[in-house]
């Protein structure tokens, strides 16, 4: 276990022995979750592929669940486009 300090800043360092375990780069973003005394910082990475697919299946099976069609969408995106 590390710890680090909060700086006048509002700056928490990471350690580098976990930076490297991580992969962390400069630039790297973050969602900051905070509860209680517990900070959660999650990593913020576009999905792969297979996340988006995956995310695409979900989407086509509630559509369907839901009764609606492709022509039902491209009314919505219409719809959207023109206001």
């Amino acid at each position: 276990m590390t710890t680090t300090r909060l700086s006048s800043k509002g700056q928490i360092v990471i350690p580098e022995a976990i930076r490297r375990r991580l992969g962390l780069d400069p630039g790297s973003e973050f969602v900051v979750l905070g509860d209680g005394d517990t900070i959660v910082l999650q990593r913020v990475r576009a999905p792969t592929m297979q996340d988006f697919d995956t995310i695409v299946a979900r989407a086509r099976q509630a559509a369907r669940r839901a009764g609606m069609r492709r022509s039902d969408v491209a009314a919505a995106i219409d719809a959207v486009r023109s206001t």
